[in-house]
């Protein structure tokens, strides 16, 4: 049975595809588009799925939305009428959205050839958060387990709390959008002068240089409820009628979600490209930490009630890594699973799975511990695009490539690092990397200010060794989509100052052989040479989509100051 899945007319739209339960690819869309968080009908990458699965959309049994424009009608009904003498450009929005989504059929008639009558029958509408919940627990190793999507909103819901039992999923609550983690964290990183649709984890970068001095202030702006959810206080946001969401450009714009009472309660916003005061960074510790309270809130009450042991996520929010990585240590969940594309991307293959487990009732397949399920080039393409570009490169074997690497980053240099398929999600987990050496103290701001071309305090990650976690690290957890921070030990901190966060954190991906046998290869070339089993990791690109073509690749790395280019075998230096 094959299973096209996708997010479409919406940020971050994707696509996946599954041959009886196993992912055979999944992509973003903004990967062919070069526009970040594209939104709308994901068609390059449907092309893209449908080749990698050597199917035709004709051989697919399912086409699933990640979007149920029916779920929550009685809610939407009362919330309009309780609305209705006032200008409402939100609801003219998801109206004009819930147009496209109904136009599925001619888009995908237009791809394929086929007749919207042949597509129809073959279209499944799946529930936004549902997806979410579908996207981590069916892909988890979990038989049973809690099930948490928190995010900023779809299909009127903001959060969705759940079991996941074999095959099946039972929603227990939800809350009803507008109130929403997501968005609360969203106000106050657009009062902190990050305006662009996906700025929060620049907050979350910035938190560690500030103290949480305001956290009794912005603990008042939610209402942690006695149930294990939570309420918040209107008068902190914009009315909820105004708040727009414009696709319209395939840019996702998000209107400014603060109101008059943060302004009056924490002063002036600043404005975009200020400077950063203490007051700001102060601000961003205390948005934080309250955030990071919320989701323990939702997460001790939800394991109250379950008694369960393992703990999934999934949604914008779970893209926390500060937060994720204290979440076995202050609940009683044991074991925790997150998606390597926790937000909204991860809905495509989250209404797959959904419907393959949950609606058809298949029995549950493997676990999914690789985000490596994108584009890949031969050697042999590689060499033509080089040649093409009038490019003078060399192309050795594995073993002579990692010494000539590893040689590089000691010097120290910087090597753009493109091998294999490309991963799902939005962090590079060695496949479309810049790499450099974590000993270098001036390797942070070299890349941060030459290479990366952003903001001073973002910090980079380190790859390290699955194996070698408990000497570098203060827990040790299997994390390979780079979906947690935890503390460095102290003592290793002045080893490797430029993966060490300012307070001392690290957000890690534990590499392991049989995932990432080349990247596990590289880094163990470099600890035998220099006893560090650690790479500074960054995602290849420079203010744009993480790099997908050995072109891009090779485009990116003449416009920036890398010392080094590896396009699978092909070593190309300055």
């Amino acid at each position: 049975m094959i299973i096209l899945g996708l997010n479409a007319y919406h940020a971050d739209s994707s696509a996946a595809i599954f041959k009886d339960g196993t992912l055979i690819a999944a992509t973003e869309e903004e990967r062919f588009r070069r526009i970040k968080h594209w939104a709308g009908f994901p068609s390059e990458a449907i092309k893209f799925c449908l080749r990698e699965a050597g199917v035709s959309l004709a051989e697919v049994d399912y086409v699933c939305i990640g979007r149920d424009p029916k779920a929550k009608f009685w809610k939407k009904v009362l919330f309009v009428l309780k609305n209705i003498g006032r200008r409402n450009s939100l609801l003219a929005d998801r109206l004009k959205n819930t147009k496209k989504v109904s136009s599925l059929e001619s888009e995908l008639a237009a791809l394929s050839g086929l007749t919207e009558s042949d597509i129809k029958p073959k279209i499944v509408q799946v529930e936004h958060h549902r997806s979410h919940l579908a996207s981590t627990f069916f892909a988890s190793p979990f038989e049973e387990a809690a099930i948490l999507s928190i995010d900023g909103s779809g299909d009127f819901s903001t959060t969705m709390i759940a079991v996941g039992k074999g095959n099946q999923i039972q929603v227990l609550d939800s809350i009803d959008f507008p109130v929403s983690a997501g968005l609360f964290y969203t106000a106050f990183t657009q009062y902190l002068g990050f305006p662009h649709y996906g700025d929060e984890y620049k907050v979350m970068g910035l938190a560690p240089y500030g103290n949480p001095v305001y956290v009794e202030g912005v603990r008042r702006v939610l209402n942690f409820r006695s149930d294990g959810l939570f309420d918040w206080d209107d008068d902190y946001f914009a009315p909820t009628t105004q708040i727009k969401l414009d696709y319209s450009t395939h840019v996702p714009v998000i209107s400014t979600l603060y109101g008059e009472k943060m302004v009056k309660t924490f002063g002036p916003p600043r404005l975009e490209g200020e400077a950063l005061t203490q007051k700001h960074k102060d601000l961003a510790a205390s948005v934080q930490k309250v955030c990071e309270e919320l989701i323990l809130h939702i997460l001790n009450h939800l394991q109250a009630k379950t008694g369960l042991k393992n703990i999934c996520l999934a949604g914008g929010v779970a893209q926390n890594s500060v937060a994720n990585g204290k979440i076995l240590e202050k609940t009683k969940f044991k074991n925790l699973y997150i998606p390597s594309a926790g937000h909204d991307a991860g809905i495509s293959m989250g209404s797959a799975l959904y419907t393959y487990h949950h609606i058809l009732k298949y029995p549950r397949c493997e676990a999914i511990f690789s985000a490596y399920t994108g584009s890949r080039f031969s050697n042999e393409e590689i060499e033509k695009i080089l040649k093409a570009n009038n490019i003078q490169y060399q192309r050795l074997t594995d073993d002579e490539l990692y010494d000539k690497i590893t040689d590089k980053l000691i010097e120290p240099g910087v090597v753009g690092w493109f091998s294999g398929r490309a991963e799902f999600g939005p962090r590079a987990l060695g496949a479309r990397s810049i790499l450099a050496d974590p000993r270098n103290s001036k390797a942070k701001d070299l890349l941060n200010s030459k290479i990366k071309r952003r903001e001073s305090f973002r910090p980079f990650a380190p790859s390290i060794l699955k194996e070698y976690v408990d000497e570098y690290f203060e827990k040790v957890e299997d994390v390979p989509f780079m979906e947690k921070v935890f503390p460095i030990r102290t003592e290793k901190r002045e080893i490797i100052p430029a993966v060490t966060h300012v307070d001392g954190t690290g957000r890690l991906q534990t590499v392991s052989k049989e995932v990432s046998p080349r990247y596990h290869a590289l880094i163990e070339r470099f600890r035998q040479k220099t006893g560090v089993p650690i790479l500074l990791n960054t995602s290849f690109n420079e203010n744009e989509p993480i790099v997908n073509t050995p072109q891009e690749a090779l485009d990116c790395f003449l416009r920036t100051q890398m010392d080094m280019l590896v396009l699978e075998n092909c070593v190309i230096e300055r």
